[in-house]
């Protein structure tokens, strides 16, 4: 049994998926969660639900494509629990669709919060854990960090831009670990946006052989719950079911 009592853990995208069953589970550890997203109501129901099992936790709205309100997080969850241990950069979005469909607005989206999300999260965090000498970056890239497919361009791109950044980070770092997770296809909201109809059914497709959020919370633990000399760099994982499938 991993006991994270003394840690404080950072979470976004923690209003659905992998970040609220995270949270979840990692408050059940004895961790202090501090959850962020901007849909502020499931942040409440999630604190009080944790809460009411003799877990910890807080939350605070926030967009992740804004630096300011990144930092505001962090500050937020160190003036709540006196430090943050773990920065879970979680939130993004996959409003896929073909290159030749042009949808400019859709591309910055995800370049903005997949992207620049977890920079402004390495940005807020990052200070702090090398004034406390320790830490952890944990980073959620995907299984298209490493493959690609039709209408998938863009958001692979912005997944292997994750993987790039986790991995400059890890070597520069020493005392902080780093984490790249590269989950395949699990049941989440993700992909609830796109407007494509083709590439909406494609994903409907993929999901009749999909992990469970529960599964991939349970991977952000034992990368947390290793001891402070182990680091575990990536954890690439899918469904067994996914055989034959890039994701």
């Amino acid at each position: 049994m991993t006991d994270l009592s003394a840690k404080t853990i950072v979470i976004t995208g923690a209003s659905s998926g992998i970040g609220e069953a995270t949270a979840r589970l990692l408050a059940g550890k004895g961790a202090n969660v501090v959850v962020g997203a901007r849909r502020t109501d499931r942040l409440a129901a999630l604190v009080a639900e944790i809460e009411k099992n003799g877990g910890k936790a807080a939350y605070r709205a926030v967009d992740v494509s804004d630096a300011v309100s990144v930092k505001s997080l962090v500050d937020f969850a160190v003036k709540a629990f006196g430090r943050v241990d773990v920065m879970f950069n979680n939130a993004g979005l996959m409003p896929v669709s073909p290159t030749n469909a042009y949808k400019l607005d859709e591309w910055h989206s995800m370049i903005d919060v997949n992207v620049k999300g977890v920079l402004h999260g390495i940005a807020a965090a990052l200070p702090l854990m090398e004034a406390q000498g320790s830490g952890h970056i944990i980073n959620t890239a995907s299984t298209g960090a490493h493959a690609v497919g039709p209408s998938f361009g863009v958001y692979c791109a912005t997944k292997y831009a994750v993987w790039a950044i986790s991995e400059g980070l890890r070597q520069e770092m020493d005392k902080i670990r780093v984490t790249v997770l590269s989950p395949g296809v699990t049941t989440t909201e993700l992909g609830h946006d796109i407007t494509d109809k083709a590439s909406a059914d494609t994903i409907v497709a993929l999901r009749q052989a999909s992990m469970t959020p529960e599964a991939v919370a349970k991977a952000v633990l034992y990368a947390i719950g290793q001891p402070d000399d182990v680091e575990i760099g990536e954890i690439v994982m899918r469904s067994t079911r996914s055989a034959g499938h890039a994701f």
